[in-house]
């Protein structure tokens, strides 16, 4: 019951690749304010990156719930200095919080259950979908037999497909029809059922999660699952080493377990750094190789600090950016970057002493940057310091020279267009990852421009293979000589020379 406590809080408080970078003495970022001063929200919750550049983001105002806004970065690709429009209204009756998402590779978002209906708590399985080009909402039916779905976890994988989990049992589904309508059961052999579990996905195309309850068939509370997306089912990944998930959370007050865990992250160099709940004294976390499919036990976070629930966010130069808090839903969020070898203690947003880890949330900017959003009216965004890791960067081999003003379907072709992580990642639910490609132009008047991307394949660290995006170039664009950039995760391309016509 964790947005329970947060609204009360918030209202009153103010309610695979082989790339290669060399470690650097490390130096911490910095955080700048966006102004908000027009924004059209009172309180601002989970984000998604549209594939126009702009960010979706929902309204947790009780009253309103269901309704979105777009933050449009100024015309140098500023985030800080936004415009904003509406981002549509969801149909009647669904306006949910902690709910499965994605953006899909036809540039539509899709969101599916919900722990929350308008602050209520209801575990839905309702759905919908949004269309940017006309700014709608369309309600989407939920699996046949599925009665919850409730802050379920989703993934696009590497076919482009949508697979969403049922958080109160072990089922599994792939939208593999969106007219009409199609789900198909997936998920053999899940040990436990979903709830509470994250997912990740793997350069090899595979899903990584770690078990958050634990029943017979596991007396130790340390096992992991693969799911295969060639044979569609589920298989032991192993012993984590130690706890992740939290079975003792009477250290931090509560009255029973809140079997939450901490997000996990894919780094450059195919490790997933996998963040612990059960601070207690030791906030544990662990390493899981996915070339090696073997774990290691990692650092414990300090002084009684965990992520029960919460963001981390894959940086530009690899490291991942964690923001945890004190035992089980406490105040006093602190953040750190991991190297791969060492927690850093960097600053933290200005709402950092009135934040839990799990108001928190995280999204790539094309910028390189991280903004943040923790259910106030505040929107931070960090800056890193590191520069982007060799060779993780997206190679563009193929584009025209000569772009039209308002034209569609115009096609890049290069490789690394998904990124070698899928970005920004929460617990379980509010899943905001970014492992697709932006097309962005800086035109001949200096403006920076986003084309809508649409067409491209799912995945992670796809190294050599050959992808490619579709994209449309807006209308408003300045005439003239152009440079163009493929960016993924925030790390552009070399810009490549085109004439817009």
């Amino acid at each position: 019951m964790k947005v329970l406590r947060m609204i009360g809080v918030v209202l009153l408080a103010l309610v695979c690749c082989s790339a290669v970078y060399a470690q650097e003495p490390f130096t911490p970022g910095t955080w700048t304010s966006v102004n908000t001063s027009n924004m059209p929200i009172s309180y601002a919750g989970h984000m998604l990156l549209l594939t126009d550049g702009s960010v979706l983001i929902n309204d947790l105002n009780c009253a309103t719930a269901g309704r979105w806004v777009r933050l449009i970065p100024d015309n140098t690709g500023n985030y800080a200095t936004p415009t904003w429009a509406a981002g549509g209204v969801m149909p009647a009756g669904y306006g949910p919080l902690y709910f499965a998402s994605a953006v899909m590779p036809t540039g539509e978002v899709i969101v599916m259950g919900g722990e929350y209906l308008a602050c209520n708590p209801t575990w839905s399985n309702l759905g919908a979908i949004y269309n940017p080009k006309s700014n709608k909402w369309t309600a989407v039916p939920s699996p046949t037999g599925w009665t919850t779905i409730g802050d379920a976890q989703s993934v696009i994988l590497p076919n482009g497909e949508f697979m969403l989990a049922n958080c109160c049992t072990t089922d599994e589904a792939i939208l593999t029809s969106v007219s009409p309508i199609t789900w198909t059961p997936t998920g053999a052999g899940k040990a436990d059922e979903n709830d509470e579990e994250g997912w990740n996905l793997l350069p090899n195309g595979n899903v990584l999660t770690v078990d958050a309850y634990v029943g017979s068939y596991d007396a130790t509370g340390m096992n992991s699952e693969i799911y295969d997306t060639e044979t569609g089912t589920w298989s032991s990944a192993g012993s984590t080493i130690v706890q992740l998930w939290d079975s003792a959370a009477t250290c931090g007050g509560e009255s029973v377990a809140s079997y939450e865990v901490g997000p996990a992250v894919l780094r450059p160099d195919g490790t997933v750094f996998y963040t612990g709940a059960n601070s207690c004294g030791a906030g544990h976390t662990a390493i899981y190789d996915s070339k090696t499919g073997t774990w290691t036990a990692g650092p414990n976070f300090p002084d009684n600090l965990d992520i029960a629930d919460g963001p981390a966010s894959i940086l530009p130069d690899g490291n991942v950016l964690l923001d945890t808090s004190p035992l089980i839903y406490q105040v006093g969020a602190q953040f750190f970057e991991w190297d791969g070898s060492k927690l850093h203690h960097v600053p933290g947003p200005i709402t950092a002493s009135q934040d839990s880890s799990y108001y928190g949330n995280m999204l790539v900017l094309p910028t390189g940057q991280v903004m943040y959003t923790d259910f106030s009216s505040e929107i931070e965004i960090y800056t890193p310091a590191g520069k982007p890791c060799h060779g993780c960067a997206p190679t563009i081999l193929s584009v025209a020279s000569t772009l039209a003003h308002g034209s569609f379907k115009n096609v890049a072709t290069g490789t690394q267009f998904n990124g070698v992580s899928q970005g920004a990642f929460y617990g379980d639910d509010n899943q905001m990852v970014t492992n697709f490609p932006l097309v962005r132009i800086t035109d001949s008047a200096g403006h920076v421009v986003y084309c809508r991307t649409y067409g491209w394949a799912g995945g992670v660290a796809t190294g050599s293979k050959l992808v490619d995006t579709l994209f449309d170039v807006p209308s408003s664009i300045a005439l003239g000589p152009a440079t163009l950039e493929v960016v993924a995760n925030g790390i552009p391309s070399a810009p490549v020379a085109v004439t817009i016509i």
